[in-house]
Parts: C-alpha cells; sequence; structure tokens
C-alpha cells in the first residue's frame, strides 16, 4: 500500500458513463496528488490527446483509466492505438468495465502478453482504487 498519497502527473479517464467518471474522480482525490485530470468519452479523444502529447514533448498520461466499452473507439482499439505509438514511459491503464462476459478477461491477458504498459483489469462498479491501479509497488510483509 503506498503510505503517502502519491503524485501522478498526468491521469486519463476514458469512459462515457458520467457516474463511473465522477466515482474515479472522487476516489482518485484521497489518493493521489494530480493537477492534470482528463477526461474522454472514447477511446479516439484519448488517443488524439495521447498522440498530441507524444508529438509536441507534452507529458504522457501516467495513469489510465479506460472502459472497454465505448462508442467511436472501444478500449481494445484505444489498446491497439497506443501500443503502436511505441511510447517509451510507463502507463498503468486500468481496464474498466462492467461486462460480465468470461471473452473480455481472456481478451485482457492477451493484451497483457503483448503490452509494454502495466495492464490492470477492474469490474464496474469500482469501490476503492488501489495502490497498483496507481503503478505504486507494494512490499510483502
Amino acid at each position: 500500500m503506498c503510505i503517502f498519497m502519491k503524485t501522478v502527473s498526468c491521469i486519463f479517464i476514458v469512459d462515457d458513463d458520467p457516474i463511473t467518471v465522477f466515482g474515479i474522480k472522487k476516489m482518485l482525490k484521497s489518493v493521489v496528488i494530480c493537477d492534470d485530470i482528463q477526461i474522454f468519452q472514447n477511446g479516439q479523444e484519448a488517443y488524439e490527446a495521447v498522440k498530441e502529447r507524444k508529438e509536441n514533448g507534452r507529458i504522457i498520461p501516467e495513469v489510465i483509466f479506460l472502459d472497454i466499452n465505448m462508442p467511436i473507439m472501444d478500449g481494445w482499439d484505444f489498446l491497439d492505438e497506443i501500443i503502436a505509438l511505441d511510447i517509451n514511459e510507463h502507463i498503468v491503464i486500468n481496464m474498466i468495465t462492467s461486462s460480465i462476459d468470461p471473452m473480455d478477461y481472456e481478451k485482457w491477458n492477451g493484451f497483457k502478453d503483448r503490452c509494454p504498459y502495466t495492464l490492470n483489469f477492474k469490474n464496474k462498479p469500482i469501490f476503492k482504487i488501489e495502490s497498483n491501479d496507481l503503478g505504486c509497488i507494494t512490499a510483502a510483509s
């Protein structure tokens, strides 16, 4: 567990559900210090923002909360695109879903094997932001 509040330079929340976005933002306030939290309603908007940041040498998000099922570009397509961008910075991507389809979990496992970033899987509703959701390393006691 993170003993102190973690400072994160940038967080993206990519979800078309305003209740989920509200909940994540509220929970983040108690565990992280971040002056740059960006909200996107679909993967295309978030991808364009990451691409623009990379092209202009701006800070890449350290943490992304990414819904799987969204209009225009879903979470899986976003992952394909962000992997292709070849970003060298460490990113923690938290896949979030209300789906109970076991294929989503299997697909996530497949992405974990080829994704250069930390990839977590969380079911909605999210009740707590865990330390590993922010990239904190926990030590066994």
